[in-house]
């Protein structure tokens, strides 16, 4: 896995939980659309559980998941601020904490410190090469 990769996991972790997210309150406005159905005939017994039950099952499940997701991108975050406060330049840590940790584009990046957009994919590549994580395979 290259640096650049390592660094982008919590991005795509963070676009699966909203996702995820995106999923619940569809589901919820599902579960609030069921209506009962009151009528004097019997019941078939053997009629399985209710649709409303169903979606509430599938909205508790996948806010678990989504719990779980949570815990996996704070401790994937705190991973990345451990290797980007690692880097000995100031200018690269606050450059990939913008790329990596606040997910802000480029063009808000170089608005943000007053960089051409070249000079700030410059500064970035050195910063990568900057970069030691984890499983030691670097850049």
């Amino acid at each position: 896995m290259t640096t650049k990769e390592y660094l982008n996991q919590a991005y795509r972790l963070d676009q699966r939980i909203d996702a995820k997210i995106a999923q619940v309150a569809a589901l919820n406005d599902l579960a609030t659309k069921c209506t009962a159905t009151l009528s004097d005939m019997p019941r078939n017994p053997n009629r399985g559980s209710s649709s409303m039950a169903d979606t509430v099952g599938k909205i508790v499940d996948l806010q678990h998941e989504i719990d779980r997701d949570i815990d996996t991108l704070v401790d994937l975050k705190r991973e990345i601020v451990r290797v980007i406060k690692a880097v000995d330049n100031p200018e690269y840590q606050t450059i990939l904490e913008k790329r990596y940790l606040c997910f802000m584009t480029w063009e808000q990046i170089a608005v943000d410190l007053g960089y051409d957009l070249r000079y700030l994919h410059k500064l970035h590549r050195r910063a990568l090469e900057c970069c030691v994580i984890p499983d030691g395979t670097g850049h």
